[in-house]
Parts: structure tokens; sequence; C-alpha cells
């Protein structure tokens, strides 16, 4: 049976969306088609506006509608930890398990010459800077336990040779290829607090 096309475009659109086929997109059109006026004007306006109002905080790349992020502005969190994760997500991951108090880093990627994404297609750079203008103390790679992630870890450290920071990397009760999205929270903690030391 072929829809109408108005709600075609509309599954269509919702198709658009990672790990939405066919029939979820069907039966999330569907939904929609029963929201009263006032819930579809809250719904399209929202979509909107979050398209137009979040941004990258221009200290560590976390989403914000403001200049800088509501962690970098935390005058109560450790300046001197930098933890590095690999998008926002994980950074969402480490807040809600609640066991970091310092600043972050968000690269957004990770190295990974097979997709064509080397290390000036990333923040590492930024993360240098970083490190050396607000006296980093700690560096926590929390990075995806895979060959990207390794990659990406490596290269930090060696451009961190010389530099005067401590760098340490979340423990390995991560399992290797795991997708750091899907972690628990106990999962996370224990690797935070059982990170090693690797410089």
């Amino acid at each position: 049976m072929k829809y109408p096309q108005s709600l075609q475009q509309l599954i269509e659109c919702f198709k658009m969306l990672p790990g939405i086929g066919e029939k979820n997109a069907e039966r999330l059109s569907f939904a929609v088609l029963k929201f009263d006026d006032d819930q579809i004007k809250c719904f399209s306006d929202t979509i909107k506006m979050v398209k137009e109002k979040i941004k990258k905080c221009e200290v560590c790349n976390n989403l914000t509608e403001e200049d800088k992020c509501i962690i970098c502005k935390d005058s109560s969190r450790n300046s001197e930890i930098l933890c590095v994760v690999e998008n926002t997500k994980n950074l969402i991951l480490f807040e809600k398990a609640n066991v970091f108090n310092g600043k972050y880093h968000v690269l957004e990627g990770l190295i990974s010459p097979l997709e064509g994404i080397n290390p000036e297609d990333i923040k590492i750079n930024q993360l240098i800077n970083r490190i050396k203008e607000e006296h980093i103390k700690e560096v926590i790679l929390a990075l995806t336990p895979s060959i990207e992630g390794e990659t990406t870890s490596a290269y930090i450290l060696k451009m961190l040779e010389g530099y005067d920071v401590s760098i340490t990397k979340i423990a390995s009760g991560i399992p290797v290829g795991a997708d750091m999205e899907y972690l628990d929270p106990l999962t996370i903690q224990r690797a935070m607090e059982g990170r090693n030391k690797i410089s």
C-alpha cells in the first residue's frame, strides 16, 4: 500500500535518524498523526529551536546554548584534571555516573585512516593548547577501547612527550570493541577509578 505523499515524506524523514528503519519510521509517523495542534507546534518548534540554539562550547566542544558550557563555567570543578572523550554522548555518560569532578575535552571523533579521519580532523591541537594554557596536571584518556581509540590515545601520548603532565587511561574493565554509549554507570565508575598511568 502507498501512503499519501505527505505521510510518506514524514516516514522518510524519520528514517534519516540513526537506528530507525521502515517499521519504526511508520510507527513514529502514525504517532505524530495523533498529536493535537499544540503538541505538533511544540514538536516542530523544539526541533527548530534546538537546531538554531545548540552550538559547541568554545573551550571543550561540549554542547551548549552559550559560548561556554555549564561544566567549563563551573568553578567548583577541578580545573587541573582533563578527561578526554570522543563525543558529547560519552561526556554525558561520565556525568550521569557522577564519578568525575574535573573538566572535559571532546575530540569530536577518533583517528581512523581507513575512514580518512586524520589527527588534524579532530580537536587534538585544541587539546594540546588547553594543556599548555590551563596548566593541566592530569589528562585522563577515556576513549572507546577500539583500534581507533588506541591509535588516538597513542598519538596524544606522543604529542604530549616532554610536557609536565600525568597521562592516565581508564581501566580496561570496559570490554575491547564496546561502544561507550551502551555502558552502565557502574562499569564507567570502575573504569574511572581504576585508570592506569601511561605517562
